[in-house]
């Protein structure tokens, strides 16, 4: 992906503002400080300008231009490129080997002249990064005098230029124009898909992705565990699944009784009806709407795959299962194929881009234009949308462009697979969506016959702390609910989140606990729900044979007599699968500042808040920091007894915003 190319100029002053020692609401403060308060909010609405008019995704509103406070720091531009140096010499690496096997024509010394390149970029790096900014230390122990500030300022703008020129060479280097003929001397294989992974280590989700027990575990632990739902009382009209056909796969059980005892589960992909199959290198693609049935068997508690259905007409298409048969076999690997092919592009379009990314940045965007810098609110939430602006700008303009990373690898035009991922952004439920409302709505809550589902599990404990977090900071501010019906400000945002941010569901915000909701969801949705469909990219869909985002054949008509070979063409060219590492291994690898880590974005990156109120040793700040180092605990400790460990939800691994 490429972080070149704005929507528009950037705006702004380059030094983020910090909150007050004593934020108030504005029916609190004296006529002076509240047109203090209007002006100021004024101002930043002359820099947070909306636009709905993005080429790439058209009717999102998104920001016109990235202000310039919204720039990363030093600190996430170190850690971009040395992952993006590992990335850039695996890729050469594999690159190189390609030219020994007489598949690519580049002479050898090309990509060893980029090997040194990246020595040399990584050198420039270090030492761009080595000397801290000036700092003076005043009376107060941490203010900048004016003119410091100005040296600092242009020292950091001159450095973040250069390390921007660094990243954009090595995006050169990792382009795969000059890989097209990987592969093309001997058949495709599952041990060539590995090979790509050369410098870096293989995920171990290479070795068990043909497992059953594996697929089945990836709906809830895998990068989508947002879709999975309990049947109800009957299975879908066109899913005619026989008593015969179920009990085959799950011994010991019939259909009645664990459809009566709400043991079934299903995927159903209809959503990516909306996808118009796309070509590259003038291959077609190929992407289906299956539907996936899963059992809790009798007695057990996970899940087991029973059968799929590669797409919503059973007419055309018959129902695959599990079978001992030989002759079976490998329609059942196609069938898995096929939902995985759908899982990818509902994880990457709905679940990921549209459902954090671009909401946060309507409620990021209504946040910076509404509520000024000394209110509470503004001071709980800003820390959580460090980056978003950014890092979206350059999914817009390069990731889900024409001819970027989505356009290659996933399986629809790209002009279809924009239309999704704007539909899914604009019929998002805020409140349908809140983590307790949405897992009871599927069916998956933990009363379900579901008890093995680790994302839910996980996230339930992250979901309380940050509620018990936002209940004790927002009971420093307002004393009643009539606090919160009074601020005008509060208001006038809630307001332009559900309206000019299109946030559906989202308010009215009435009460105390209609803000603590609200506040919850905004953090939880930035920091731990986008950490929990971010982070599986590296260690599931970087292997692109275990999942990715278009089919290169067509799905079997028949489960009997397909082949191993027919099994692997469904699966996309070498050079694309390098791509998909690339990005992705870049996606799930940046964790920057944790869930609880509040602190200014300006060097030398001090504590956040300032209200000794919240910062106090008894203070909901600390209670909020203890809870997270329990929590981080007591699921190190789940990961210990789980079969298969889930460390997504983790907090210290948990970053505080959508930055990458």
């Amino acid at each position: 992906m490429s972080f070149q190319s704005p929507i528009a100029p950037r705006a702004g002053s380059l030094e983020a503002p910090v909150p007050p020692a004593e934020p108030t609401l504005p029916q609190q403060d004296t006529p002076a400080g509240q047109a203090a308060r209007a002006a100021q909010i004024a101002q930043s609405q002359t820099v947070y300008v909306w636009s709905d008019e993005v080429a790439t995704l058209p009717g999102v509103p998104l920001a016109a231009q990235v202000p310039l406070d919204n720039l990363p720091t030093l600190q996430w531009w170190g850690l971009l490129i040395g992952i993006s140096l590992k990335i850039v010499r695996n890729a050469l690496a594999v690159k190189l080997g390609g030219v020994d096997r007489g598949e690519l024509d580049s002479p050898r010394a090309k990509f060893e002249a980029a090997l040194a390149e990246c020595d040399a970029i990584e050198a420039k790096v270090a030492a761009l990064l080595a000397a801290p900014p000036p700092v003076h230390e005043s009376f107060l122990g941490h203010l900048v005098s004016d003119l410091e500030a100005a040296v600092a300022h242009a020292e950091r703008e001159t450095k973040i230029a250069a390390l921007k020129a660094h990243k954009a060479r090595l995006e050169e280097l990792m382009r795969i124009e000059d890989a097209a003929g990987l592969g093309g001397s001997t058949p495709p294989s599952l041990d060539a898909y590995r090979a790509l992974f050369d410098t870096l280590p293989l995920p171990g989700i290479a070795w068990t992705f043909e497992d059953d027990g594996e697929f089945a575990a990836l709906r809830v632990q895998g990068p989508n565990a947002m879709l999975i739902a309990a049947v109800g009382d009957a299975l879908p009209d066109n899913f005619p699944l026989t008593e015969a056909a179920y009990a085959a796969v799950v011994n010991g059980d019939t259909l009645a009784a664990a459809l009566a005892e709400g043991r079934l589960f299903m995927l159903d992909y209809a959503v990516l009806a909306a996808l118009d199959p796309g070509s590259w290198g003038g291959l077609a693609k190929y992407v289906w709407q299956p539907l996936a049935l899963f059992a809790v068997p009798p007695g057990g508690s996970s899940l087991v795959a029973v059968a799929i259905q590669c797409g919503q007409d059973p007419d055309e298409w018959p129902i695959f299962t599990p079978s001992v048969h030989a002759s079976e076999h490998w329609g059942w690997e196609m069938a898995k194929l096929v939902v995985q092919v759908a899982d990818g592009n509902y994880h990457e379009l709905v679940a990921h881009l549209a459902r954090t990314h671009l909401v946060i940045e309507g409620v990021a965007m209504a946040t910076h234009r509404h509520l000024a810098t000394v209110h509470p609110v503004w001071a709980l939430l800003v820390p959580h949308f460090e980056g978003t602006l950014f890092i979206n700008e350059a999914a817009a303009t390069s990731l889900i462009a024409p001819d970027g990373p989505i356009d290659h690898i996933f399986a629809g035009t790209i002009h279809s697979t924009q239309e999704l991922a704007v539909a899914a952004r604009l019929d998002f439920d805020f409140t349908a969506k809140m983590l307790p409302h949405d897992l009871a709505a599927r069916g998956v809550g933990p009363g379900s016959a579901l008890a093995d589902f680790p994302y839910r599990d996980d996230a339930l404990l992250v979901w309380g702390a940050i509620h018990d977090w936002v209940r004790g900071y927002v009971g420093l501010y307002y004393a009643s609910d009539a606090d919160v019906t009074g601020d005008s400000e509060l208001q006038a945002w809630a307001a332009c989140v559900a309206g000019d941010a299109k946030v559906k569901g989202f308010g009215p915000i009435a009460t105390r606990e209609s803000l603590i909701d609200a506040c919850t969801m905004i953090i939880f949705t930035a920091s731990a729900q986008h950490a929990a469909v971010n982070f599986p990219q590296k260690d599931i869909m970087a292997f692109a044979p275990a999942v990715t985002g278009a089919g290169w054949q067509s799905a079997p008509a028949t489960q009997s007599g397909q082949d191993k070979p027919g099994w692997l063409a469904m699966m996309p060219p070498m050079a694309l699968a390098l791509e998909q590492l690339n990005v992705l291994e870049l996606l799930g690898s940046l964790h920057y500042r944790p869930l609880g880590d509040y602190r200014s974005t300006n060097a030398p990156y001090g504590p956040w808040f300032a209200d000794p109120r919240v910062t106090a040793p008894e203070g909901p700040l600390a209670g909020f920091q203890a809870r997270l180092a329990s929590i981080d605990a007591q699921i190190a400790a789940r990961n210990a007894e789980r079969l298969r460990p889930y460390p997504y939800l983790q907090p210290s691994l948990i970053p505080s915003s959508i930055n990458i």
